[in-house]
């Protein structure tokens, strides 16, 4: 992976260290659910008060992952992000010995901070450790390895469970954890600078009005199960309200944690929005998916679970290769490439039969989410790729955390999407017609906003052609 043959290892070390820490950020968020229903028991709690649980690790990572970027800038990313995987681990073991269900919840939280330092941080090391001419690559590692801690999840969850109980599904981290900080701390570059280097920079009161904001936006997109409330209406008004004070924050602040200005650079701004809005699309293969299986299909559960399984499978598979021809052919290319297959997969299944089983359904989710791989691979690399050394944390915190919105908010919209759509209530009990009918209206939206990704990823190449030839001309 270096010109250089004697240092090859050396990276490929550093990469192994990198994948690692994406692998379990990944993991300690899709391993948690599947444990719900278990710990609803155990400690005798409803399934609102368990969903904190999951909540809280996903607040944490959604509210601190630009800030810890920005730290990680500042004070060093190295240095940094060994506090990170050493927080993720201890609070694994907490969590795993907690002995009441609020420990656990603040334990988990402690664990989405670590969480937050270490996806922040990975892709922000990649300019580091691999030559430029291979970052596609690298990108379609740390791709392939968060969708492979995804689709692990569940399953090592649920023989973990069975076997040793629910402590298990934190604990495995702890092994996991200690691994990754000594390959990190061995092989990861020295940070160029002492850690009091411009510690004044950092942006305090930017940090806390945007962690608030985000917040409020994701409660008010997770609180109520579908329902949108009072509660859900003032914390969005909260989170608007928010947003117009960090924007004024940013533009006084004589070290802001994000440069408004760079959000005017459109391959930065159309890469944040395309990726929020195919994360959101992403999220309703795993809103709609169990639904229409075991509604309208009549799989078993355990069918259920294989055929989910394929999209992260896919998604792992393709990966490494996505990075290779984004290497090869240019990110800003692959990136319409792998949108133009994702809207073509949306529109399929938007018009497929439930009479093709599970064949018309799996198929259409392949090219989803092999696109998806190619898109997401190719989408960092080209946001990535001209970031100033002293910005990559931060850059690569907005990244994570568009990625992360899209989720929340796809949950939430699809979601409601779906329900409309089936017209019921209860999605659980409703006719396998009206879920069908669900599924169809849900990825036909689906198709939409991805074709208004396209349009968008299009625009941004334009914009980018066109400035290089006026460069060059010049």
């Amino acid at each position: 992976m270096h010109p250089h043959s004697d240092s090859r290892p050396a990276v490929r070390r550093a990469l192994a260290a990198l994948s690692l820490s994406v692998l379990l950020s990944s993991l300690g968020t899709s391993i948690a659910n599947v444990g719900l229903p278990t710990l609803a028991q155990a400690f005798g709690a409803s399934f609102q008060e368990v969903q904190w649980i999951v909540l809280a690790y996903l607040l944490a990572i959604t509210t601190l992952i630009v800030g810890a970027g920005r730290l990680g800038d500042i004070l060093g990313r190295r240095r940094l992000l060994l506090g990170g995987i050493l927080l993720f681990t201890v609070a694994s073991v907490l969590c795993g010995a907690a002995p009441t269900l609020w420990l656990l919840i603040a334990a988990r939280a402690a664990q989405g901070l670590g969480a937050a330092v270490m996806m922040a941080l990975t892709m922000a090391f990649v300019g580091e450790t691999v030559p430029k001419a291979k970052t596609g690559s690298a990108m379609g590692l740390l791709g392939t390895m968060s969708a492979v801690g995804t689709a692990l999840g569940p399953s090592l969850g649920g023989v973990l469970i069975s076997g040793f109980g629910w402590r298990a599904i934190f604990l495995v981290n702890a092994p996991l954890g200690i691994l990754t900080l000594l390959l990190a701390h061995r092989h990861l570059p020295v940070d160029r600078r002492g850690p009091t280097a411009g510690r004044a920079g950092f942006d305090h009161v930017g940090t806390l009005l945007l962690a608030l904001t985000l917040a409020a936006y994701a409660l008010a997109v997770t609180l109520g199960r579908g329902a949108f409330g009072a509660l859900n209406g003032a914390l969005l008004v909260a989170a608007a309200c928010g947003a117009g004070l960090f924007v004024r924050a940013q533009a006084r602040a004589a070290s802001p944690l994000i440069r408004l200005r760079t959000l005017r650079d459109p391959r930065l701004s159309g890469g944040l929005a395309t990726s929020a809005l195919v994360s959101t699309v992403m999220m309703s293969t795993l809103v709609v998916g169990p639904f229409y299986l075991s509604r309208t299909l009549g799989l078993q559960e355990a069918l259920v679970g294989l055929v989910l399984s394929v999209g992260p499978l896919v998604a792992a598979l393709a990966g490494v290769p996505a990075g290779r021809i984004a290497d090869r052919f240019g990110a800003p290319r692959m990136t319409i490439a792998g949108l133009a297959a994702m809207a073509a997969g949306s529109a399929v299944l938007s018009a497929m039969p439930a009479r093709l089983g599970v064949a018309g359904y799996v198929a259409p989710m392949v090219v989803i989410t092999a696109g998806y791989a190619v898109f997401q691979t190719a989408n960092n690399t080209a946001v990535m790729a001209d970031v100033l050394p002293d910005r990559r944390g931060v850059v690569s915190g907005l990244l994570n955390l568009s990625r992360n919105l899209g989720l929340v908010t796809g949950a939430s919209v699809m979601g409601a999407v779906f329900a409309l759509a089936s017209a019921t209530t209860d999605v659980s009990t409703a006719r396998p017609e009206a879920v069908a009918t669900g599924m169809r209206v849900t990825f036909a939206v689906a198709a939409v906003l991805i074709v208004m990704a396209l349009a968008l990823a299009m625009r941004v190449r334009a914009r980018g052609s066109a400035t290089d030839e006026y460069a060059f001309a010049r």
